[in-house]
This record gives C-alpha cells, sequence and structure tokens, in this order.
C-alpha cells in the first residue's frame, strides 16, 4: 500500500491502481460516466478530471495510476470549470427528457447535471435523433438518443459476457450504439448492460415504465436456480415483485446476474399462480380451504399407508426448495416409515450414495487462482452463466482450460485441450488418461486399466494435469446425469489424487447441496433408488416445487407411476398437472418465505420474504409443519425457520460434511457399440424449472425456442435432409415429431436434444440410445 493525499486528506490504496477508484474506496466522490471498476479503462467522457500535483494539465483520475506520495485536489476552480464543459458537450445532444424519462432518479448524468449543468444552453441547432432499435424482449434501446458514448455495453459484452453484440458505428455526433443488423442480442449475461448504463439509453424491457427507482422496496434474497447462489436486490412496490436487480457480492456473483436470475420474477406475477387450495372430485376442480385440503391430505395418506405400507408413500422436491423445505418434507415422510424422498430427479445412477455429498470442491473466489482446469461434460454457460464468466476470466489470467464434451460447446475462452467424444466413450478416455499418468509418475495402474491401449487423445490432458500450480477437474451437468456417473467420479477422483488437483462436481439447482444436508434423498441401507419411487409400488406422492413430467430422468415411468397413485398432492406456485394431480396447495416462491439456499461452495445464505404470499399461498415450510399436526407426527411444533435450520445443521461445520472424495478405486468398463446413437440431453435455461417456464420475457429468447434435434453432419446427409425438415424421434417409452438441424459440433454418434419441455417430456430416459428416421 502507498499514501496519497486527496483534498488534504492522507489515504491509503493500493499502488498502481486508478486513482478514480482508490478516491471512491476512500468515500471521496468523483464524478465519472465511463469507468466502472469491472471494466478496462477507455477515460473516454473526460468528467473525472482532477489536479495532481507537479502534473502541468488535469488528467482523467481513471486512467491515472496511484502513486507514493500523489497530491490531488478534485474541487479546485479549474476543475469544476473543465466538469462543467464536459457536461455542456454531453448536454448538447441529450433530449432533456428526465421527467418522462424511465431512468429517473437513477440516472448519473440526472445527478451531475444538478452540480456542474447550466441553467440554459447555447446550443440553438437541432438535436440528433437515433433512431429506435429492437434488440430482443429483455433490453429496450427505445432511447438511444440519450447515449453518451461511453461504451460500457459495448467493453462488458466483450469483456465479462464474452460476446461483442454492440458496437459503436459512425464517427463524431454521429457515432452510435448498435447490434449487427436485424440481430437480437442473445447473451445469457445480457440485462448486466442495462445496469452498467450510467444514463437511460438501455433499459429493462419486461420493467420499463412500471414504477420509479425511489418508489422502490429493497430486499436481500438469493437466486433459486444455480448452485452458485447469486445475492439479489429484490425491488417491490405495493406488495408486487418490480424487478431484480444484483446484490453486489464479490465472494459469489461480484456485481452482476445471469438473465435467468434478472428475469424471472415475471412468472410471480404470471396468470398461471395458483391461489388457493384446490381438490379434484368427480374429475372437477373445487377450490376450498386450508384446513379441508390438509384434512383431505392427512386423511389420504393415513388411508393409504394403511392399505399398501409405509413403504406405498413418496415425496419428489426440487432442487429449487430451501433447505428448511426439504428438511421438514423428509422427516414427514420418515416418520410415516417411508424413505422414498428424493431430489435428484434426472439423476440415475446413485451407486455412491452415502460416500460422497457433492459440491464445487473449492470456493468460487478460488477458480480465478487455477492455473489448470479439467471440464467433464457440462454445459456450462447454460448451466451456470456466472461462473462460466468466471472461468473465462481465469483462461485470460493464463489458467489453461481442457474440455472433455460430447459437444463442442462455445465457452466463450480460450480452450488449450479440447475433446469431443460421444459420453459412452468418456469412461475408456478417463481410463487411457489414467494410465498415461500411471506411467509417467511411476504409479500402480488400477486394476482392470492395465490392457487399456492408449491412444493420443489421453495424453495432452494427462500432461497438462501433471504441469505444477493450481489444478481442479470438474464433472457437470451432463456427467452427474451419465448412467454410469459414479464409474465417471471414481475415475476423476483417482486422476484428481494422483495430480494433486481438486475434484469437484457442478450439481444442478440452487439448493441441492443443501437437499443433501437436509437428508432429501433415500437412506443408503434401504436400497430405494429413483426406479423404486417410480413404480406401481407407490401409492401416494407429494410433489414440492417440481414438475415430474419435465424433471425427472425418465419422464414416461414417472408420469404412468403418478397417473396409477392413488393421491397426488402438488405444493407448488402454479397450476399443473391437472391430469394426474388431485390436490393443488398453493405454496410461496422464493420471494414469498424466508429460507436458506445452500450453493455448491458450501456457502449458507438465509433471506426473508420480500412480498406477503400471493392470495392464500402459504409458506411450504409451514404448510409442511401443519400437515405434519395434521397426521399427529411428533416434532412439528416449529415457529421460524431459523429453528428448522439450525435443527437441520445441528450447528456443524458445513465444509466438514461436504466431500467429493469416495475412497473407492476406479473400474474400468467397455464402451456400448458404436453403430448406437447415444441421446445428449441439455436442459436450456430458460426450461430448467417451473419459474423460468412461465416467466414471459424470458420465453420469447432465442435461448427459448422450441426443442430442434441436433444431428451430426453424417446422420443429417444419410438422411437425405434439409434444415429444419420434421424427423420422427423415438426411444424406448415414446416418439416425437421435431424439426431437424444439422450441428457440426456434436460427435459423429450423437444426437443432442433438449429436456425440461413439453415437446420432449415423453420420449423416455435424457440418456441412452436414440433413432431418428425422416419423415
Amino acid at each position: 500500500m502507498v499514501e496519497i493525499e486527496i483534498d488534504g486528506e492522507k489515504i491509503k490504496a493500493e499502488p498502481g491502481s486508478p486513482l478514480l477508484q482508490a478516491a471512491l474506496d476512500a468515500g471521496k466522490p468523483i464524478p465519472h460516466f465511463c469507468y466502472h471498476k469491472k471494466l478496462s479503462v477507455t477515460a473516454s467522457c473526460r468528467m473525472c478530471l482532477v489536479e495532481v500535483g507537479k502534473m502541468s494539465k488535469l488528467v482523467p483520475a481513471c486512467a491515472t495510476p496511484v502513486t507514493e506520495g500523489m497530491v490531488v485536489r478534485t474541487d479546485t476552480e479549474e476543475v469544476i470549470k473543465a466538469r462543467r464543459a464536459v457536461m455542456e458537450f454531453l448536454l448538447i445532444n441529450h433530449p432533456l427528457d428526465c421527467p418522462v424519462c424511465d431512468q429517473g432518479g437513477e440516472c448519473l448524468l440526472q445527478d451531475y447535471s444538478v452540480e456542474y449543468g447550466a441553467n440554459a444552453s447555447r446550443y440553438q441547432e437541432e438535436k440528433r435523433i437515433v433512431f429506435v432499435k429492437n434488440v430482443g424482449p429483455l433490453i429496450s434501446m427505445q432511447e438511444m438518443s440519450r447515449c453518451i458514448q461511453c461504451t460500457r455495453c459495448i467493453r462488458f459484452g466483450t469483456e465479462i459476457g464474452g460476446l461483442t453484440e454492440f458496437g459503436m458505428v459512425n464517427r463524431g455526433d454521429r457515432s452510435e450504439i448498435t447490434t449487427f443488423p436485424t440481430t437480437w442480442v442473445n447473451s445469457e449475461l445480457s440485462g448486466n448492460m442495462i445496469d452498467v448504463c450510467p444514463v437511460g439509453a438501455l433499459t429493462s424491457k419486461p420493467f420499463r415504465y412500471k414504477a420509479r427507482g425511489w418508489e422502490l422496496a429493497s430486499h436481500f434474497s438469493v437466486s433459486p436456480h444455480d448452485g452458485l447462489g447469486s445475492n439479489l436486490n429484490v425491488q417491490t412496490l405495493r406488495g408486487k415483485v418490480m424487478r431484480v436487480l444484483p446484490f453486489a457480492n464479490e465472494a459469489v456473483n461480484e456485481c452482476w446476474l445471469s438473465d435467468r436470475d434478472r428475469f424471472s420474477y415475471e412468472a410471480l406475477g404470471s396468470s398461471d399462480r395458483l391461489t388457493v387450495p384446490m381438490v379434484k372430485q368427480d374429475n372437477r376442480w373445487i377450490e376450498t380451504d386450508w384446513e379441508t385440503a390438509l384434512n383431505y391430505v392427512a386423511h389420504g395418506l393415513k388411508s393409504i399407508r394403511r392399505d399398501h405400507g409405509p413403504m406405498s408413500l413418496a415425496a419428489l422436491v426440487s432442487p429449487q426448495a430451501t433447505l428448511e423445505e426439504c428438511f421438514l418434507l423428509q422427516k414427514l415422510m420418515r416418520q410415516m416409515g417411508s424413505e422414498k424422498i428424493e431430489f435428484r430427479l434426472r439423476q440415475s445412477d446413485f451407486s455412491l450414495d452415502g460416500r460422497i455429498v457433492p459440491w464445487l470442491g473449492m470456493r468460487v473466489e478460488e477458480i480465478g487462482d487455477l492455473d489448470r482446469v479439467l471440464v467433464i461434460g457440462s454445459f456450462l454457460r447454460q448451466d451456470v452463466p456466472l461462473l462460466a464468466a468466471r472461468f473465462r476470466k481465469a483462461a485470460f489470467a493464463g489458467a489453461k482450460i481442457d474440455m472433455l464434451h460430447a459437444v463442442d460447446d462455445d465457452w466463450l475462452m480460450p480452450i488449450e485441450n479440447r475433446l469431443v467424444a460421444s459420453p459412452d466413450e468418456w469412461l475408456s478416455i478417463l481410463g487411457e488418461i489414467i494410465c498415461v499418468i500411471a506411467t509417467r509418475k511411476g504409479l500402480p495402474v488400477p486394476d482392470g486399466f492395465g490392457g487399456i491401449a492408449v491412444s493420443g487423445r489421453a495424453e495432452p490432458f494427462a500432461v497438462s494435469l501433471m504441469e505444477e500450480g493450481r489444478k481442479a477437474l470438474f464433472l457437470g451437468s451432463l456427467a452427474l446425469r451419465h448412467e454410469k456417473a459414479s464409474l465417471l467420479h471414481k475415475a476423476a477422483e483417482w486422476i484428481a489424487d494422483a495430480t494433486g488437483a481438486t475434484l469437484g462436481c457442478l450439481t444442478e439447482g440452487a439448493n441441492a447441496t443443501g437437499a443433501y444436508l437436509a437428508g432429501a434423498t433415500p437412506a443408503v441401507e434401504s436400497g430405494i433408488s429413483l426406479e423404486d419411487i417410480a413404480s406401481e409400488s407407490t401409492k401416494a406422492f407429494l410433489l414440492l416445487h417440481t414438475e415430474p413430467e419435465l424433471d425427472a430422468a425418465s419422464q414416461p415411468e414417472m408420469l404412468s407411476a403418478l397417473k396409477q397413485a392413488e393421491m397426488v398432492v402438488a405444493m407448488s406456485p402454479f397450476k399443473q398437472s391437472p391430469d394426474y394431480a388431485d390436490v393443488l396447495l398453493p405454496v410461496s416462491p422464493f420471494t414469498e418465505t424466508s429460507g436458506t439456499f445452500v450453493s455448491f461452495e458450501g456457502r449458507v445464505q438465509s433471506f426473508g420474504g420480500c412480498v406477503v404470499p400471493f392470495g392464500q399461498t402459504r409458506p411450504a415450510w409451514k404448510v409442511l409443519r401443519v400437515l405434519g399436526n395434521f397426521l399427529d407426527l411428533p416434532g412439528f411444533g416449529y415457529e421460524t425457520t431459523e429453528e428448522i435450520r439450525d435443527e437441520c445443521l445441528c450447528g456443524q461445520n458445513i465444509s466438514g460434511m461436504l466431500n467429493n472424495m469416495s475412497g473407492k478405486p476406479p473400474v474400468y468398463a467397455s464402451s456400448l457399440p458404436e453403430e448406437e446413437y447415444i441421446r445428449v440431453v441439455d436442459v436450456p435455461p430458460y426450461f430448467s424449472d417451473m419459474i423460468v417456464r412461465r416467466a414471459g420475457a424470458l420465453q420469447q429468447t432465442r435461448a427459448a425456442q422450441s426443442p430442434v434435434v441436433h444431428l451430426p453432419k453424417g446422420l443429417f446427409n444419410e438422411l437425405g435432409l434439409a434444415e429444419g425438415d420434421a424427423v420422427r424421434v423415438m426411444q424406448p417409452e415414446g416418439e416425437a415429431v421435431l424439426p431437424a438441424c444439422c450441428d457440426a459440433t456434436l460427435a459423429d454418434n450423437v444426437i443432442r436434444l433438449a429436456a425440461g419441455h413439453a415437446a420432449t417430456a415423453m420420449l423416455g430416459p435424457i440418456g441412452g440410445s436414440i433413432k431418428v428416421e425422416r419423415i
């Protein structure tokens, strides 16, 4: 640290850091427009001009590095005169529509003009007009005449988002920000460009003209969509969520949000909200009161347990549910005598249950310190957009990123070694990597791996992981959903242990780690699996925050089990599944309840409700507590979520409970026949859970388009198809007719088809073999 003087006050600052940031950190406000602490410096607005001792001219504070003994003056007559000149220049073409501008009250230009603006303009010519541009359903460019060409949006797209979707055309007073003609903004982080805009040029299209900034009340919350646990600033007006902004937390989401976290709030006010308890009688839905509905559920569960035994009861819960909700649901089921409780609905291999509690393996902040990374089977940008941004930042800082995947996905970062292969080959590839590492390090080759023929494709991965530095392997969502996920895990575990790397799991859902800690899985000794739950032996289902027909690994099998059950109780914020449900109980989404999410790095984050529950909606933890009382179960007298959280975690050290190392040796397994085509499933970001599926603006984006069958080039040509031609897709459980496209990024025997959408729900397992024929 060095010592500098600003306006007579001595402060400490990092040497070489921008003078402007040092002043802001010390509470010395210097006006600025183009500078943002997370973006590169352009020094284009000149609003931050200051006097620095021994310098003959005013200098921009954003582009001036801090040095020992620097003496700075920010409020001299010359500085103020210069800022007024800059302000006059900026206002020459500005429309001055503050009374109707939706950025009013949150606009830097408006704020600074009060101090540095003149009361009249010397400019008498007509102001320029920039034509309206349509860049999609999320960002409004309706008033680009307000733009002051600070280029923050361009720099964010290039440096943080990784997609240069905005650019500047023309010169001088004709300069304007635009996209490529007829092109929408498609980045999964695009909403951050609204935040970084210092004026009202880029605004939120869903929020536009809904409220003024000063009318809104702010509430802290946590994202319910992915395992990062992004911190949210939920802003409300008259009991309604109006918009969601990032709550800055450098250790988690920095000052950014993914579009899924930012815009999914629209679903909370959708026409699909369930507002009163409903019971189906004579195939008709009847609205009722809570006492009647819970009495009906309690009586039905008791009767089914009496007639078919306790193991005829099952509960399915989404990893979007809070820690408290998961804990109460499993407690209720176990006191009823059933072990059929599960949140890992898209998983098919549970062999490592009881040996691991999957987590990231490190703090999110530590990703930036990695030197070598191998990511196996991850749709990184779709699954965890802001974590992908951290990987990208690490890559540009010198980290070597390796990818083993079934799709040559564009992660928008430099990839050192890239291997695209069918998931059925991954075990063989990891086996080859194991052999290379064992040979080069003089380690014993694990049993069963001695006869593997090592090809050149494995060597670069092994060599990279054996180099010096901090290393990590990450198993992505596709690897965790793999039919042989436990074998992949054990192979990755051996590699990590042999190379000194950290093993991490990129789990799905906001609270997957919390659901493990809450015990929302069958006991290991019970031998119960998801297949047992989705069987005719289950006669009653409790569903919490999930739509199994879209969320399960084998939707047809699960739907069949639901339809034959004697009672299905859906606890959901939304009207859902009227064909198989018998009772609908309206429970609160994350903004209408208190609770806790445990992120995949083991960070425990509790939050309160932001608005009063909608209609007769009640927090799910209260519903489960009262249902426990109706069932005459002991230990359901909770008054707050804090009581439930503390009982669940028992004051234990969370980091000590998380574990990716099973201690089991790797097992070699041969590949499937090459003539088989393997289905690779991604869950697009706006199909991932029941909230985003109902978010209007997100559902209009390109990422939310109906699924298309992605075929490898060889198969596409063999079938004689043209882009968009319909094909019949067949799996063991069902078939569907969908449009096809040629995808050059796929491995040769891989067909990519999204899940989480009604168009693909009834096909069958989200892995395994698949057939396609031309219609």
